[in-house]
């Protein structure tokens, strides 16, 4: 598969704004285990969609409960559950203790702060990550999506609606290349490498943004403007290592899981992933890299341009001290200078100015002061 960016304001105010968390104020000392809401934003009513097929056919519904979700479960069909939101505790809870997760997978699913992490309980894989959406002020958002893999069903909890799953959406219903044909592991795969794929068009778009500061960063800019969104750019490559950076170590576990979750036959998908993600890091690397060149290049740029100013400055200033010399001499209005009775005095004192400051031209000049 070929593969081949000032956080905005709404950006800074989630790192700086309080966790929401469900259980008393802060959520501090609740038991292990305890699935208390823990996130930058308040939690969105859980809507669910169940998408479930066979190589020949493929249903989609829209359930409005648990309970409705549960009865259509189909044991000979691989089932798609996708929750949105996760303000509904009680349901949450009462999914999970039918699937018989685990209160340590629930905990951590709930906490959208969480780190990716990928983790095998033998009846289910936990896999945990991170997706971006791009928004269109500019401003990039981090969303994290959980996995719950079962031998015929994969489980997906994502903070609100709306995500880069369309494309694995129509190649089931239209049974386009190999999805239909394998199992629940491949379909976790899919809606992965989907999700990898959406980091390069986040990035694709912060190297669009980092040519445009390259080539205003020798131009005559506004230096305030400039830095404050090149250092924007910076600190969004900074945190998109952050939060990126664990993903290829959670696509490196699957890949080395002895799970009989994970077939033999995804073993190659999985390798591609993981070069993939090794890719997005060392191209968020090299972006990082490219930030800086161009901080150094514009810096560079403003000290050359300062220090053309002052050397004009300095050369203007050079030029006057004679002058000033002169005329605060014959400035100082004693009653017997012998200069100041005489006529071509006046005259003779500018042309003497005149001639210093020439000299003074001609010597910067042959030096190539100017």
């Amino acid at each position: 598969m070929g593969k081949t960016n000032k956080p905005h304001r709404a950006e800074h105010a989630r790192r700086i704004q309080p966790l929401y968390r469900n259980v008393g104020e802060s959520g501090a000392g609740v038991s292990p285990g305890t699935p208390v809401y823990i996130g930058d934003r308040e939690p969105a009513e859980s809507t669910y969609t169940l998408i479930q097929y066979t190589p020949r056919s493929v249903t989609v519904a829209t359930p409005k409960t648990v309970e409705e979700l549960m009865a259509m479960i189909e044991p000979d069909a691989i089932n798609w559950i996708n929750v949105n939101g996760l303000a509904s505790e009680a349901d949450y809870k009462w999914l999970c203790a039918l699937f018989k997760l685990d209160p340590l997978t629930m905990e951590d699913m709930r906490n959208t702060e969480h780190r990716p992490k990928f983790e095998d309980f033998g009846e289910y894989i936990m896999l945990i990550t991170k997706m971006l959406k791009r928004h269109e002020l500019g401003a990039t958002e981090y969303e994290q999506v959980s996995f719950v893999l079962t031998k015929n069903t994969v489980i997906t909890f994502q903070e609100v609606s709306g995500d880069c799953f369309d494309p694995v959406r129509e190649r089931l219903k239209s049974g386009a290349g190999r999805i239909r044909r394998l199992g629940s592991d491949y379909l976790a795969y899919a809606l992965l490498d989907v999700i990898v794929d959406n980091y390069f068009a986040v990035l694709e778009d912060i190297g669009r943004r980092l040519e445009h500061f390259e080539d205003e960063s020798t131009q005559d800019r506004e230096s305030t403007r400039f830095m404050a969104g090149l250092q924007n750019v910076k600190r969004e490559l900074n945190t998109m290592r952050r939060i990126l950076w664990p993903v290829r170590d959670v696509v490196n576990a699957a890949l080395h899981s002895e799970s009989a979750l994970i077939t033999d036959e995804l073993r190659p998908f999985l390798r591609d992933l993981l070069e993939n993600c090794v890719q997005v890091i060392e191209a968020i690397e090299n972006y990082r890299e490219t930030a800086s060149g161009i901080q150094e290049v514009f810096l560079s740029t403003v000290s050359l341009r300062m220090n053309e100013v002052m050397k004009m400055l300095t050369v203007i200033s050079t030029i006057f001290i004679p002058l000033t010399f002169i005329a605060g001499v014959y400035g100082m209005n004693f009653m017997h200078m012998p200069e100041l009775g005489s006529r071509w005095g006046y005259p003779a004192a500018w042309l003497v100015m005149a001639a210093i400051a020439s000299a003074l031209i001609l010597y910067f000049k042959k030096k190539k002061w100017l």
